[in-house]
């Protein structure tokens, strides 16, 4: 469950690093501020796309350390990427959501749960080898 919470946790830092770089980078200036105060919130900007990168990295080595496999973390990591790029998206730039996406929402979560809860299967072992 911690891998899982780790992994659900980079993905909503990797998702907030975008929507900072959108912020920094994005053709949209202030409307009405003048002087340094732009120049100040992109450069604030792009120091917190700067920090949650190095914190979703460390996240999501955690995640990798604690799961039982490495496919597991990346598939959460990237599914809570998609939501949380989508919900960051509707909150600060008024995105829409098509019924397109609401169906790949689904499957998504569908996804997410038959890998969560299916029962690990033990490796074989190895057969020995038979001495001549």
């Amino acid at each position: 469950m911690r891998a899982a919470v780790a992994a659900a946790a980079a993905g909503l830092l990797g998702a907030a690093a975008a929507a900072a770089a959108k912020l920094a980078l994005g053709a949209r200036p202030l409307r009405g501020a003048g002087g340094w105060l732009p120049v100040l919130l992109r450069v604030g900007c792009i120091g917190l796309v700067c920090a949650c990168n190095a914190v979703m990295w460390t996240v999501f080595a955690k995640a990798l350390r604690l799961s039982s496999s490495s496919a597991t973390a990346s598939v959460t990591t990237t599914a809570s990427n998609f939501i949380s790029s989508a919900i960051l998206g509707k909150l600060l730039f008024g995105e829409t959501w098509t019924p397109v996406w609401w169906v790949g929402l689904a499957m998504t979560l569908c996804g997410l749960f038959l890998l969560h809860t299916a029962a690990p299967r033990p490796a074989p072992l190895p057969a020995e080898k038979k001495e001549m």
